[in-house]
């Protein structure tokens, strides 16, 4: 039995649907199918939170649910005892590039989410967890706190710029210990990259070093021994929108950020690290355009490559590198929108607005309109379902079959008026190709 929904989980749910965007909270409520890729997905997340690494690919069309079956992984994720941080690329965050890389790394380390605060802006919480940890083993062992502080770290100092970034958790400490916030305040635009230049590094916390676009792996990395150093299991590394690479038109700019992506997944998948896991999200063209994708750099050809055993078979290699998401089936879609039919009512069945009858006439009407597509790329479909509710709710003197009747005469009349036009245009063209012949 589904439970009854929050009025700030329905509002939040049913705004972002609506907006196309996936909502920040209640996906547990409106979650079906894809159980094969989630749990290949729990098993690289116990992976990591044991020791491990996990490096994946989530590949999808547009509107195919990428963004939320990530956004689920997160959850399922934070729920476990991870850290994770989220960031969409764009022209202006990138692996590679002047400036664009730290507007990437700034983002994604605003984003640390931990079970306690899911929304971001966590890392404060991290860094007094770490020093609490430290703290009481230093009253455990009689030793100072900062003595103990220095040694927990001492791991970093393995890592370019480790050094540097122990020493700012190490101010941290001190602004936070004798209430000078704006020390604590200056450690904290360092952790997040928001120097950019060194010299005001200096003036602010005496380090000549800082966190710039040849930092990017290297300050994952560090992040991942503090979070474990601060008890938790593991980081989580989640990048939408990839797409974003495949469209840069400099072919140089494009190869030196599938470079990025090589090392990490070399150093990811060799064993080189522990406790960190990446998921990147993208659309077919970018992983496998022969001129412009994944595929174009032959290195990440090769380790991308799909399992040759499951060609042809009707199989998924659930445990590949590269997950293709499957499309939703009839079933499932059915379930789905009989979810979002309960969410809009606030969980009350008394008040739904329509029958079972409506949702089968409008999956029908979808089918009959926008085709198979709609099975591939669900967005559209649960935003008109939505949209319908919608209407029904501020109009109760409505009938959904009367809408759904309406709207099926408009649009054959519109393809009607289309197909006149176009024929109109044809007739004219042939008119001219013959008098041009004359």
């Amino acid at each position: 039995m589904i439970k009854p929904i929050k009025p700030k989980e329905r509002e939040a749910i049913i705004r972002s649907l609506q907006s196309g965007v996936v909502p920040r909270i209640g996906l547990q409520h409106f979650h079906v199918g894809r159980n094969e890729e989630l749990k290949s997905f729990v098993r690289d997340i116990d992976n990591v939170a044991s020791g491990g690494t996990s490096f994946r690919f989530v590949i999808g069309e547009y509107g195919s649910g990428k963004t939320f079956f990530l956004s689920l992984v997160r959850t399922i994720a934070i729920e476990k005892g991870l850290v994770t941080i989220n960031a969409d690329l764009s022209p202006q965050k990138r692996l590679y590039g002047a400036g664009l890389v730290r507007s990437l790394l700034s983002e994604l380390i605003a984003s640390f989410s931990t079970r306690t605060k899911q929304d971001g802006n966590a890392l404060p919480n991290i860094l007094e967890k770490f020093i609490s940890i430290a703290r009481d083993e230093a009253q455990r062992t009689g030793k100072m706190t900062c003595s103990v502080i220095d040694r927990m770290l001492e791991e970093l100092n393995e890592y370019p710029t480790g050094y540097t970034f122990a020493k700012v958790i190490g101010k941290y400490w001190e602004g936070y210990e004798n209430g000078n916030d704006t020390l604590r305040n200056n450690s904290l635009k360092w952790l997040k990259a928001e120097y950019s230049t060194k010299t005001d590094a200096i003036r602010d916390l005496g380090v000549r070093d800082i966190l710039n676009d040849s930092s990017f792996f290297n300050a994952l990395k560090l992040y991942s021994v503090l979070v474990r150093k601060a008890g938790y299991k593991g980081l989580l590394v989640c990048l939408d929108e990839m797409v974003n690479l495949y469209k840069i038109p400099n072919s140089i700019s494009r190869k030196a950020n599938y470079e990025e992506i090589l090392s990490m997944l070399n150093s990811t998948l060799q064993g080189a690290l522990s406790n960190i896991g990446f998921i990147m999200c993208g659309t077919p063209e970018f992983m496998t355009d022969a001129n412009r994708g994944l595929y174009s750099y032959e290195a990440l050809r090769s380790r991308l490559a799909e399992n040759s055993f499951t060609k042809g078979l009707g199989i998924v290699d659930y445990n590949s590198t590269v997950l293709r998401l499957s499309n939703l089936t009839q079933e499932e879609l059915y379930l789905l929108l009989i979810k979002l039919r309960h969410i809009f009512s606030y969980g009350d069945s008394d008040k739904y607005l329509v029958p079972d009858d409506a949702i089968i006439a409008y999956l029908s009407h979808c089918m009959n309109k926008i085709g198979e597509s709609y099975f591939r790329t669900p967005r559209n479909t649960i935003k008109g379902f939505l949209d319908l509710l919608s209407v029904l709710e501020q109009y109760p003197d409505k009938k959904w079959t009367d809408i759904i009747e309406e709207i099926d005469i408009k649009e054959d009349k519109e393809i009607s008026d289309l197909g006149a036009i176009l024929e109109q245009n044809s007739s004219d063209a042939d008119d001219e190709f013959a008098s041009f012949k004359l």
